[in-house]
């Protein structure tokens, strides 16, 4: 069961990464649907990166019962980091009102990642 956690770990957060750094030759390289930016890429790629993190953690436990609350931070972080990223270096929406409701789910899952803390 472990070892499955930890290559489960390594396969999500070695392709998160590539999607992360270089998510147009990513594309390419895994015949995914083209894209003109990297946004949607980059964002699977924190996404992997979180869950890699969260599976690392339940790895650890000794009475793992599943991904869990610590997870789930983990998972919620990561992906607020990346968007929060993408915005500021205005790789995101084009649009005012998409880098807007981007931005409003940055920090509604900061929020929830510091609820969601305060409750472990």
């Amino acid at each position: 069961m472990q070892q499955l956690l930890w290559i489960e770990t390594l396969l999500k957060l070695a392709s998160g990464i590539i999607l992360a750094v270089a998510p147009i030759s990513a594309i390419r390289l895994f015949g995914l649907p083209r894209t003109d930016t990297g946004f949607w890429p980059r964002l699977l790629g924190a996404v992997l990166i979180g869950l890699a993190a969260a599976m690392f953690i339940e790895a650890r436990a000794d009475n793992s019962q599943g991904l869990g609350l610590a997870g789930c931070v983990v998972v919620n972080l990561s992906s607020a980091a990346m968007m929060a990223t993408l915005l500021v270096m205005d790789a995101g929406p084009p649009s005012v009102r998409g880098r807007g409701l981007l931005w409003l789910v940055v920090i509604l899952l900061l929020v929830l990642s510091v609820i969601e803390i305060a409750v472990l």
